[in-house]
């Protein structure tokens, strides 16, 4: 029962959480560490981008749009590489 369970149902069930789960975690890291950031004077990116934003430092804002987005990319090439390993039918090398 257990290796029918994990061959079959929980292979193609795994595949939705780790395909979504780079943007959720990530969504919710950065507006969650924002947050508590302001409310509690904490120093950290969050808050560094909105102070940047307030007062219109350009670079700075520019600079933690690029780690924030840098940070998305490679979570999302990992989750790329584990779905290949969970499911060895998914090919991106197929043209």
């Amino acid at each position: 029962m257990g290796r029918i369970f994990y061959a079959h149902v929980f292979r193609n069930a795994i595949l939705l959480v780790v395909a979504g789960f780079p943007q959720a975690f990530l969504g919710m890291f950065f507006s969650s560490s924002l947050l508590i950031e302001i409310v509690f004077s904490l120093d950290g990116l969050g808050l560094l981008g909105y102070e940047s934003i307030v007062s219109r430092d350009y670079p700075v804002v520019f600079g933690s749009l690029y780690i924030f987005t840098l940070l998305g990319l490679v979570a999302s090439l990992i989750s790329d590489l584990l779905c290949v390993v969970i499911d060895p039918r998914i090919d991106f090398e197929k043209r």
